[in-house]
C-alpha cells in the first residue's frame, strides 16, 4: 500500500477540521423532535387509525375528513423508524389511543446533504374542544408528553388567533410572549405568514432544526398554519415543503381551511417572484384561489367572514425598495401589470381581512381598494366597511431587525407601529372581528413594552350583502 503524500494528508486534515467547525453528523437517533401540529383539512389520503376504547363515549372514527376533530402531528428523526401516536385524555397514566401514519426522507440541498425523516401522522375522532395528551415516535425512542385542544366543530365558536410572520432563529423578540400566551390557553391556533428561522436552509437545514426546536413549545400545542415567504425559496422551497404539514395538494404552497365563521385562505405571493420554479404556478394558484372564493362565497350564510394570509403586502409605507412600495406591485397587479393580479380578485369575491408580512413591523390600512380608502363611515370606519382591511404584520423578530417606515405616512395608512410584536385575532362570530397588535418592544431605561396593546380595532360587517363589494 502507498503512502499518502504528505499534501494529501493536510488536505484530509484540512477536511476534517472544517467538518468540526461546521458539526459533526449527527448520530443516528430515533428520539422525536421538533414535533409540531396542525390541521389537516380535506385529507386526500387518509392514514390508519387503531383507537382503544375509554371509559367515556369513544371518539367516532366515521367523521367528514374536512371537519374538526383531526389532528396532524409532524416531527423529526435522524434514523428510520415506525411513526406512531399514543393519545389520551388523561395528563399522566396511559395512552390508549393509537394512530399509525409513516415517515419520508427528506435531503437537503446543501454542500453535505443531511437526511432526516418527516413522521406524519393524522389523529381522527376527536371530540371537539376536547384537551388530550400525546407522545410520538416508536419503540425505538419516544418523544415527552404534549397537550393540545382539539378545535371546536361547525361555525358558532369564537377562534382566537395569534398571527405573525417573519420570526427567526435568532433575535425571536415575541417568541417568549407566544409560549407564555399558549401556556395560558390564550389561542386556538397559530398563522404564521411567511418566512421562517431566516434561513432554514441554512449550515445545511441546521438552522432550520434549531428553529423548528424552539417553536415546539408553541406548535407542539396549536395547530401552527403557515404559508411560504421569500426566505424559504433556496432548493425549490424544499424545507418549507418537507417540515410543514398543510391541507390540500400542493405542498402548502396554497391551501384553505374552515375555523368558526371564518374561512381562511393561505397563498404564496412567492410565485410572482421565483419564475424559475414555474410560471404556471401563478396561472395555477390564481385559477385555484378564484374557484375556492366562489366557493367560500356560496358558503357565507355559514362561514361569513374570508381572511387571506400571503407574505408580501399589496400596500406598505416602509422605507425600503420592496414590492409593496411600488405603485403597480406584482402581488396586486400581476405579472406585467396585468396577468393574474390579486387585488381585483380579492375586491371582487369581498375578502374581509388580508394578514401579510414581510415587512418587518405592524402597519393597519384603512379599508382600501385601488389606492381609494372605502371606511365605512368617518366616525366608525370599521364598521361595515366598503373595502377589505390589511394587516401588515412582520415584526415577531429576526436577525435582520425592523424596517423604517417612510417619513410620511400614506393616506391610506392608518397606524404604524415599529416595534417588536405579534397580533391576536379574535373572530367572535360571524360579524364582529378584534385584532390587538402585542408589543414586546425596549423602552428607554432597558425594559420592555411588556405585552402592551399598541394597537386595537374592531371590523363590523353585516351578515346581509357582504358577498362582494362591487
Amino acid at each position: 500500500m502507498c503512502p499518502l503524500h504528505p499534501c494529501w494528508s493536510r488536505c484530509c486534515l484540512l477536511l476534517l477540521f472544517s467538518l468540526g467547525i461546521q458539526g459533526a453528523p449527527e448520530p443516528p437517533s430515533a428520539v422525536p423532535e421538533q414535533v409540531h401540529l396542525s390541521y389537516p383539512g380535506k385529507c386526500l389520503s387518509p392514514l390508519p387509525v387503531l383507537l382503544l376504547p375509554l371509559p367515556c363515549p369513544a371518539p367516532s372514527v366515521s367523521l367528514s375528513p374536512g371537519e374538526p376533530g383531526s389532528m396532524t402531528v409532524t416531527w423529526t428523526t435522524w434514523f428510520p423508524a415506525p411513526s406512531e401516536v399514543q393519545f389520551g385524555l388523561q395528563p399522566s397514566g396511559p395512552l390508549p389511543f393509537r394512530a399509525q401514519g409513516a415517515a419520508s426522507p427528506f435531503v437537503d440541498g446543501g454542500i453535505l446533504r443531511r437526511k432526516l425523516y418527516m413522521h406524519r401522522v393524522t389523529l381522527r375522532g376527536l371530540l371537539p374542544g376536547v384537551q388530550y395528551v400525546y407522545r410520538c415516535g416508536s419503540p425505538q425512542g419516544w418523544s415527552r408528553r404534549f397537550r393540545f385542544r382539539a378545535l371546536k366543530n361547525g361555525p358558532h365558536w369564537s377562534p382566537r388567533l395569534a398571527v405573525f410572520g417573519d420570526l427567526g432563529a435568532d433575535n425571536p423578540k415575541a417568541l417568549p410572549r407566544l409560549r407564555r400566551d399558549t401556556q395560558q390557553g390564550l389561542f386556538d391556533a397559530v398563522l404564521h405568514v411567511g418566512d421562517f428561522a431566516y434561513n432554514m436552509d441554512q449550515d445545511n437545514a441546521r438552522v432550520g432544526d434549531r428553529f423548528m426546536r424552539l417553536i415546539e413549545p408553541v406548535a407542539a400545542s396549536l395547530p401552527y398554519m403557515t404559508c411560504p415567504g421569500n426566505h424559504e425559496e433556496r432548493y425549490n422551497f424544499s424545507n418549507y415543503k418537507a417540515r410543514f404539514s398543510m391541507p390540500g395538494d400542493s405542498e402548502g404552497l396554497w391551501y384553505s381551511w374552515d375555523v368558526g365563521p371564518a374561512h381562511i385562505i393561505s397563498f404564496s405571493t412567492e410565485v410572482y417572484f421565483f419564475l424559475h420554479y414555474g410560471r404556471h404556478l401563478v396561472e395555477r394558484q390564481f385559477h385555484w384561489l378564484e374557484s375556492d372564493l366562489q366557493k367560500a362565497n356560496k358558503n357565507r350564510a355559514s362561514r361569513p367572514w374570508i381572511i387571506t394570509m400571503g407574505h408580501r403586502p399589496m400596500y406598505c409605507s416602509n422605507a425600503d425598495l420592496d414590492d409593496c412600495t411600488r405603485h403597480e406591485s406584482r402581488v396586486r397587479k400581476g405579472l406585467r401589470g396585468k396577468l393574474f393580479g390579486l387585488e381585483d380578485l380579492f375586491y371582487k369575491y369581498g375578502v374581509d381581512l388580508q394578514l401579510w408580512a414581510h415587512e418587518h413591523s405592524y402597519e393597519r390600512l384603512w379599508p382600501i381598494y385601488n389606492y381609494q380608502v372605502f371606511n365605512g363611515s368617518q366616525e366608525m370606519p370599521y364598521t361595515h366597511p366598503r373595502g377589505p382591511v390589511h394587516i401588515i404584520t412582520g415584526s415577531a423578530g429576526c436577525e435582520e431587525l425592523l424596517t423604517p417606515f417612510a417619513l410620511l405616512p400614506r393616506p391610506w395608512s392608518a397606524m404604524r407601529v415599529r416595534e417588536y410584536g405579534y397580533t391576536r385575532l379574535h373572530i367572535l362570530n360571524g360579524t364582529h372581528v378584534h385584532i390587538q397588535q402585542v408589543s414586546d418592544d425596549q423602552v428607554s431605561g432597558g425594559g420592555t413594552q411588556d405585552g402592551k396593546i399598541v394597537d386595537d380595532i374592531w371590523v363590523v360587517r353585516p351578515l346581509l350583502g357582504r358577498m362582494m363589494y362591487l
